[in-house]
């Protein structure tokens, strides 16, 4: 048995209310917060490798000194690196973040294109980053692909990918366009908290009846 586009309502509406109480992830807690196209793109990089209780705190002190390109621009890269440490390879990032702001000021007049194509031309912004500044910071519908969404829509054999291009492909082409705002947000926290890598907590899943959990040799 596999979830199908027969089950995937009842499953999405399942995780939602399962994970209600859970907190967003973090670039989606910036999105919610700020709604800011700039701070989401800036969020999602600071994000790459680097855990969410590590993220939201490094944006947070990043924007109480410069939230706009133009004051990215006037920080220092060791001010840079000070702000944003200890997300994961915080010196390439300060130079990324200062690359970026530098190229929205020259090309789009220190604005974030709310475009994916526009987006993918910035230094550092693969089709993750760019699906997700178009869903958190522009409200626009885009399939995000992680770790996690791509390990768990394998995993329930709603599709069969090997890598996150793929499994974009496969759900921009199956998934209804009505789950894709929330997918990557719902399936990271599940991932997180319920529907982990190694070892996870079926007994707990609220969908367990409709996963036929491919590829999972040991669950809790």
């Amino acid at each position: 048995m596999s979830i199908t586009n027969s089950h995937i309502a009842t499953v999405i509406r399942r995780i939602r209310g399962a994970v209600r109480d859970l907190p967003d992830p973090s670039v989606t807690l910036v999105g919610k917060k700020w709604g800011s196209p700039f701070r989401v793109l800036v969020s999602c990089l600071l994000s790459l490798r680097t855990k969410d209780e590590t993220t939201l705190p490094a944006a947070q002190r990043l924007f109480a000194k410069a939230d706009t390109p133009a004051k990215i621009l006037r920080l220092s890269i060791l001010e840079l690196e000070k702000l944003i440490y200890p997300v994961g390879f915080y010196h390439t990032k300060a130079r990324t973040l200062q690359h970026i702001s530098r190229d929205l000021i020259e090309r789009y007049h220190g604005q974030v294109p709310g475009d994916i194509d526009e987006l993918l031309t910035l230094k550092g912004v693969g089709r993750k980053t760019a699906n997700l500044v178009m869903i958190e910071g522009f409200h626009q519908p885009a399939i995000c692909v992680d770790t996690h969404v791509h390990r768990i829509s394998n995993r329930w054999g709603y599709i069969k990918t090997r890598n996150p291009l793929e499994t974009e492909q496969a759900l921009r082409k199956k998934l209804p366009k009505l789950y894709w705002m929330d997918y990557n947000a719902l399936l990271v926290t599940w991932g997180q908290n319920v529907c982990r890598p190694v070892s996870p907590l079926c007994s707990r899943c609220v969908v367990r009846e409709f996963c036929p959990r491919k590829n999972v040799r040991q669950c809790r």
